[in-house]
């Protein structure tokens, strides 16, 4: 269950996106549910469109419907145009970080940092105060 504030969060990111699918005179049926969840898989955040006119349900019941065949999360409903969520994490996860290829003579060694001194501050100044 999201929070308002994520809510709130994936709806301003939802807002640049692209309608990827619409839901016609079918409705919600299979293919749809298999494409939608593969986009969830790639994207994790995906907005559609209902074909008011055509289409036999609601936008509203179309997202719920989608929502709960593929455990996706509905954002938000706006006229025709749904917004679905489902975390995937393995588009989280770190990438390992690869060594460059090179020769290993030519790579800089570990230096160690200068130790700064607590006297000066960082532009160099000394903050011991002089008595004159």
């Amino acid at each position: 269950m999201l929070t308002s504030k994520q809510r709130a969060a994936l709806r301003a990111q939802a807002n640049g996106l692209d309608v990827l699918f619409q839901v016609g005179k079918g409705g919600v049926g299979d293919t749809l549910i298999a494409q939608t969840d593969d986009a969830l898989r790639a994207r994790e955040l995906i907005k559609l469109r209902v074909l008011l006119e055509s289409s036999p349900v609601s936008a509203r019941e179309a997202a719920e419907a989608l929502a709960a065949a593929t455990n996706a999360e509905v954002v938000q409903v706006i006229g025709g145009v749904m917004v679905l969520y489902r975390y995937n994490p393995e588009l989280h996860k770190p990438e390992p970080k690869k060594k460059p290829a090179g020769n290993p003579s030519t790579e800089k060694k570990y230096t160690r940092p200068k130790k700064k001194s607590p006297f000066v501050d960082k532009k160099g100044r000394s903050k011991l105060k002089t008595s004159r």
